[in-house]
């Protein structure tokens, strides 16, 4: 649970849980103008917009609370569904950490670090 200024939220359907997103300042104190988020969607129910709405739940959050924009620290280059929806909510890459991740089935690969002006 992310604490405040931060928030944490989830995404219900039929009474469970299917989704769930934290949100606040990237850094404190002097970065946090900028925020950051965290995703967690359940496998079962991936590519029926949960992740989506959690996006922009984050996005409308942001801008209502003041951030100037959000930073995603850590997006793993392999994870095309994960990098097409934030490049599709606007977000763009500003630059990837080369091997910094080691995937169970690709091994070493990129970090990306996407940013969305707000």
């Amino acid at each position: 649970m992310e604490r405040p200024p931060g928030r944490t939220v989830v995404a219900v359907e039929g009474g469970t849980v299917v989704g769930s997103a934290k949100m606040g300042p990237n850094r404190p104190g002097r970065g946090a103008h900028i925020g950051t988020a965290s995703f967690l969607v359940d496998p079962a129910c991936q590519g029926k917009g949960v992740g989506r709405a959690l996006g922009e739940y984050v996005i409308d959050w942001s801008r209502a609370e003041g951030f100037h924009g959000i930073t995603f620290n850590a997006v793993v280059e392999t994870n095309g569904p994960a990098v097409h929806l934030w490049k599709s909510l606007g977000f763009e890459v500003i630059g990837t950490v080369p091997e910094a991740f080691d995937h169970p089935e690709h091994g070493l690969v990129g970090l990306h670090v996407m940013y969305h002006r707000l």
